[in-house]
């Protein structure tokens, strides 16, 4: 019986055009294009003219689908990759001043790198990202799956309509942006919530009422399946799969928060290297679960003790100033930043073939158990080019490997559903990948306002769709650039750079622009309602809103009944 291994490349930025551009904006993007998706698209493209089809699930969020569509991003990556390649001439001249013959080398080598990213976005992919990663799926390389619309943290929102419209507007975005209708989702930080009572978190309220589980939204949207955290599943000790980057939070809140006492324990019977059936409230289930595995994840997340934080890797911290461009390796995980030495990049092919070699071992050694039929390895896809400059080297030679091994193959999640006869139903607990396994990364003492906000936002969202007729005229206008300005309110990034206190000014302020921008369409729209007519200023606060957070073309405001 064949044995599977399931690679998931989760892809996922907030909305950064026309919101700042260094060092918080946009230029976050144009680093994710020209470390991460072009070299990725470069890696499954390779493989498939070596017909080795890569066979890996890819998730790419909406809200990051809406901006590598734009024409806007397409010319200032441009303008990106210029400076990038100034910089690397410029560090070439000082490296050769200062008489450093290995890092002119090096300052060469970005200088050939950035060209070679701006010869693929022009002209192998003609500007269109999106329709590269579509033309893969089209070709059976890979799997795309879609995301809630803007990254929510589901568990958390505050109303029933607001999940759905999040799932809703992800699919139909992936639908209108990747031609097809998506198998699966990505849960936003794979935080799940069964169906249970449920109170506010956060406010003067506590009055309880009936949820439906988040599998529910899931299934009725028409998607099949979704990935969890080990932990929900088998119970133990969960990870903090960003720990490596950010440090673990040190204020935390309640456990679970908002949570009630009839959660289900984890599933200690039940094996990560199988998938089930999440059981919906009554029992029954038709939405499958996928489980990642700690194994594996360990191998990549970890920076310390993770193959990321091999000596001769490329030290992501350490950057050359002005240029930002990186000339160091990791030397030692543990070694302080002015202790790092100079990258080799010759020494980097031997270890790149033994770290996906290791992988492929302990893949195969983790379905020799009887129960295991296969190994699921979700990881963020920015790990691989921008966090781990070789990864997409890598995860190339971890695809050839496994084409090569007797005993396992490659599969998209939906190539492995089809592989199913019978599935079994299991009831998860509530949690996230998140530290602890809780909900306490996204809210806490520093971000509970956030909370309150979104809810006040969700409670009015409600309110004016319930009372709207549609009219085709400003009154629908301005509730669907309402709702944008909502689904982008939403985001989980915010709380999330927040708490980690990476770029917390810039998500404070961010949050609070879309809060002020909703709340004055809000304001609009209940004139509007009551006169009849829309104002000069406020037509004019619209038009302003639609420009700047032009997204989500195909809103429909029966979402949020």
């Amino acid at each position: 019986m064949a044995k599977y291994l399931a690679l998931v490349l989760h892809s996922h930025f907030p909305y950064l055009i026309g919101h700042g551009t260094w060092p918080h904006g946009v230029d976050w993007l144009h680093e994710g294009l020209a470390e991460t998706y072009i070299p990725l698209l470069n890696t499954f493209n390779d493989l498939c003219d070596t017909g080795l089809p890569p066979k890996i699930t890819v998730g790419i969020t909406p809200v990051l689908a809406e901006q590598l569509s734009s024409g806007e991003l397409a010319g200032s990556f441009v303008e990106y990759l210029h400076v990038k390649r100034d910089a690397a001439v410029s560090d070439e001249q000082w490296f050769r001043e200062n008489c450093d013959d290995h890092l002119v080398s090096v300052a060469r080598m970005w200088g050939r790198y950035y060209e070679q990213i701006e010869d693929h976005f022009e002209n192998r992919y003609g500007r269109d990202i999106v329709g590269a990663f579509r033309a893969l799926e089209s070709r059976g390389a890979i799997e795309l799956i879609t995301s809630a619309a803007t990254h929510g943290y589901l568990p958390l929102l505050g109303e029933d309509g607001a999940i759905r419209a999040q799932i809703r507007a992800g699919v139909e975005t992936h639908k209108r942006r990747f031609g097809r209708m998506p198998a699966g989702i990505w849960l936003p930080e794979c935080a799940y919530r069964p169906a249970r009572d449920w109170a506010c978190p956060v406010g003067s309220s506590r009055e309880r009422r009936r949820r439906q589980g988040i599998e529910e939204f899931v299934g009725e949207a028409g998607l099949k399946y979704f990935i969890v955290d080990s932990h929900l599943l088998a119970g133990g000790e969960p990870v903090f799969v960003y720990h490596a980057r950010f440090g673990t939070p040190e204020h935390g809140v309640a456990k679970t928060a908002g949570s009630g006492s009839d959660q289900p324990a984890g599933n200690t019977r039940h094996s990560p290297y199988d998938v089930y059936l999440a059981a919906k409230d009554g029992g029954q289930g038709d939405v499958a679960f996928f489980t990642r595995d700690p194994n594996t994840g360990l191998q990549v997340w970890s920076g310390e003790h993770g193959f990321p934080g091999d000596g001769n890797y490329l030290e992501f911290h350490k950057k050359k100033f002005p240029g930002g461009l990186r000339y160091w390796r990791v030397t030692d995980s543990k070694a302080d930043l002015g202790d790092k030495q100079p990258y080799v990049p010759e020494n980097v092919e031997g270890r790149l073939e033994e770290n996906a070699s290791h992988f492929v071992d302990v893949v195969a050694h983790l379905l020799k158990q009887d129960d295991a039929s296969i190994v699921t390895a979700p990881f963020d896809a920015e790990l691989f080019g921008h966090w781990w400059f070789e990864g997409p080297a890598w995860l190339a030679k971890v695809v050839e490997k496994v084409y090569q091994h007797p005993e396992i193959e490659m599969a998209t999640c939906s190539e492995y559903l089809d592989t199913k006869k019978s599935f079994a139903v299991v009831s998860l607990p509530e949690g996230s990948w998140g530290d602890g396994g809780e909900h306490a990364v996204w809210l806490n003492g520093d971000t509970a306002w956030t909370w309150e906000r979104i809810y006040d936002a969700e409670a009015k969202m409600k309110q004016l769709v319930a009372e709207h007729r549609e009219d085709n005229g400003a009154l629908t206008r301005l509730l669907r650039q309402l709702a944008r300005e909502l689904l982008l309110l939403e985001s989980s990034d915010w709380q999330f750079l927040i708490t980690t206190w990476c770029a917390r000014d810039y998500a404070e302020e961010r949050f609070q622009e879309h809060w002020e921008d909703f709340s004055r369409l809000y304001d609009a729209a209940v004139r509007l309602k009551d006169s009849g007519v829309i104002s000069a200023d406020d037509a004019c606060a619209l038009t302003d809103c639609e420009c700047k957070d032009s997204v989500f073309e195909t809103i429909d405001l029966s979402w949020w009944l």
